[in-house]
């Protein structure tokens, strides 16, 4: 398989949300080819004491999740050329996933047909778990960059919820504020 790496970003917990029992979160973005059309590889690399971290059990059967964003799981954000549109992909380490289309800051778009379910794989030791997401997606569909943002929440074992991404343009978190996406699909 053919990897051609896009870029890597560390995401940093929000202000008033640290986990000092992450040491490390970082994603690798790649344009890979899936079934013979062009795929998108996320690998959410987290680095830490995995035993104060509160992650779900890996599922027999993942499938479509609605509020995966309420536990661990791990996200990207990626807007549509030149529009107000964007699509939000949630990967649970459970393996289960959900995927929303928006015509506006957290205006659901029910009419934006999704795209086929993500693979998810996991992988985890004592102190680091990585998550990797192929989305059977063009990486670029316009001349224009994408921007994209990277988010991540992280539940600690007495539940109180980390909020981590590429940048935090707000005094409270909120992933859908495109002035957080600061990646590029180029």
């Amino acid at each position: 398989m053919t990897e051609t790496l896009l870029f890597i970003h560390p995401l940093i917990h929000h202000p008033a949300t640290p986990c000092d029992a992450v040491r490390a979160l970082v994603v690798e973005a790649f344009a890979v080819p899936l079934n013979q059309a062009p795929g998108l590889l996320l690998r959410y690399r987290l680095a830490g004491d995995l035993s104060r971290l509160r992650l779900p059990a890996p599922s027999e059967a993942p499938r479509f999740t609605d509020g995966l964003w309420q536990h661990t799981c791990f996200e990207a954000f990626i807007a549509e050329p030149a529009k107000a549109a964007y699509r939000e992909f949630n990967f649970s380490p459970s393996g289960h996933w959900a995927v929303y289309a928006f015509s506006g800051e957290r205006v659901r778009d029910a009419s934006n047909p999704g795209v086929p379910s993500p693979a998810i794989t996991l992988a985890q030791t004592s102190d680091s778990l990585t998550l990797e997401a192929r989305l059977p997606m063009p990486v670029t569909a316009a001349d224009t960059p994408l921007p994209v943002g990277l988010t991540a929440v992280i539940e600690t074992q007495d539940g109180n919820l980390s909020y981590w991404a590429l940048h935090h343009p707000a005094e409270r978190p909120d992933f859908h504020r495109n002035a957080g996406w600061t990646a590029e699909l180029a």
